[in-house]
C-alpha cells in the first residue's frame, strides 16, 4: 500500500463535495484544486557574504523537504552593489504529495507557532485564484534549528491554483483548513 497524504484524502473525501454543493458545478473537472506551493526567500545581505544563499538554501531545503535551487541577479544595479549572475536568494517549488505535506505541516504545525497570530489576510489572493503570504521567521518550522541559525529571514509562500475567482480560492483554502481572518 503507498502513502498518501492526509490532506489529500481530506481533498477527495469532504472538500470536493463541500465545493461542489457551494458553486453546483456540473462537471468534477471544474472543481478547483491546488496545483502547486512555491516558496521564495530572498536574501538580501547576500550581495556581502555569499554563504548566506547556502545557508538559506539549505534551510528551504530542510523546510520543504525538496532540494531548493538557488536564485540569481538578471541584472546589475550599482546602488545596491549588485552584479548580474549574482546569487541572490533560494526557491522551491512543491507539487503533487509533498505539496500536501508541506501545507499540512503549515497548517497545523508552523502557523500555530507564530507569535500572536490572528489569522490569515484575505488581501493576499491576486484576482487569479493564487494565494500568496508572507511570513516574517524561518524558525516557525520545527526542522530549523534555532540554535544554527546565523540570521532569522523571512519567505514568500504561494498558493497556486486553477480556480477562476478569488471566491472559489478562497473556499477552497478555507475547506482544506487555512486559518483565515475572520471578516
Amino acid at each position: 500500500m503507498s502513502y498518501i497524504p492526509r490532506l489529500k484524502t481530506k481533498y477527495t473525501e469532504e472538500v470536493i463535495p463541500a465545493l461542489q454543493q457551494k458553486f453546483g458545478y456540473k462537471n468534477v473537472m471544474q472543481i478547483p484544486q491546488v496545483v502547486k506551493v512555491c516558496l521564495n526567500q530572498g536574501v538580501g545581505a547576500a550581495v556581502n557574504d555569499k554563504k548566506l544563499v547556502d545557508a538559506a538554501v539549505d534551510e528551504m531545503s530542510r523546510i520543504s523537504g525538496q532540494r531548493a535551487q538557488a536564485t540569481f541577479s538578471r541584472k546589475a544595479i550599482s546602488n545596491f552593489k549588485l552584479r548580474e549572475n549574482m546569487p541572490i536568494g533560494a526557491k522551491v517549488t512543491l507539487r503533487k504529495d509533498r505539496m500536501y505535506d508541506f501545507m499540512e505541516k503549515l497548517i497545523s504545525i508552523s502557523l500555530p507557532r507564530v507569535r500572536d497570530f490572528q489569522g490569515l489576510d484575505v488581501k493576499g489572493f491576486d484576482g487569479r485564484g493564487n494565494f500568496t503570504m508572507g511570513i516574517t521567521e524561518q524558525i516557525i518550522f520545527p526542522e530549523i534549528d534555532i540554535d544554527k541559525v546565523n540570521r532569522i529571514t523571512g519567505m514568500d509562500i504561494t498558493v497556486v491554483t486553477n480556480a477562476k475567482t478569488d471566491e472559489e480560492c478562497l473556499e477552497l483554502l478555507k475547506q482544506l483548513g487555512f486559518p483565515f481572518k475572520s471578516k
